[in-house]
């Protein structure tokens, strides 16, 4: 065990320096990102929402889903997102229609008031936390530009990885 530890920590010490200096910058995002998620269960409950049906009112934002890709998305099982549906159809945010190129595939569409309950929701995750609202407008201005070129990077990559369904999307800057 403690051989397979050295083993796997020289692999990371031999890596190029773009690769160690990628994961330097990695690791602080990250910990910001797990930092804010742990409180993400509190703000979907201020929308009387689980966690899982406010990724859903997200996702949803940018357009009719079929329930297939949304379980994708959630990595769950369909008859999950049934049950998930069932209940946001029954508050009136979600409702399901059959897809033109195929009857059989049930689309999942946000309602008026599902997009509205979208948008509180959204401004409420743009809301910035406090070890980033305290940099300084130089700082933020720097994150902001190469956070906006990773999100870029990433929807290259993803443009070019498409495959028959359209991959969900990585920003929120659309509004629903």
């Amino acid at each position: 065990m403690e051989a397979r530890a050295t083993q796997s920590s020289e692999a990371v010490g031999s890596s190029r320096p773009e690769e160690n200096l990628a994961r330097e910058a990695w690791k602080p995002l990250f910990e910001l990102i797990q930092e804010r998620m742990r409180h993400f269960p509190g703000l979907a409950a201020e929308f009387d929402l689980s966690t899982v049906q406010a990724h859903m009112l997200r996702t949803l934002g940018y357009g009719p889903q079929p329930m297939s890709v949304m379980a994708s998305y959630l990595a769950c099982d369909a008859s999950n997102v049934t049950g998930l549906v069932d209940r946001l159809e029954a508050r009136g945010l979600v409702e399901r229609r059959s897809a033109e190129h195929d009857r059989r595939v049930k689309l999942l569409c946000l309602t008026a008031a599902g997009a509205e309950v979208r948008q509180r929701l959204m401004e409420r995750v743009a809301e910035p936390p406090a070890a980033i609202s305290a940099l300084s407008a130089e700082d933020l201005r720097a994150l902001r530009d190469v956070m906006v070129r990773a999100v870029a990077k990433l929807s290259e990559q993803r443009e070019a990885s498409r495959g028959s369904c359209a991959p969900l999307p990585a920003r929120d800057d659309k509004p629903g």
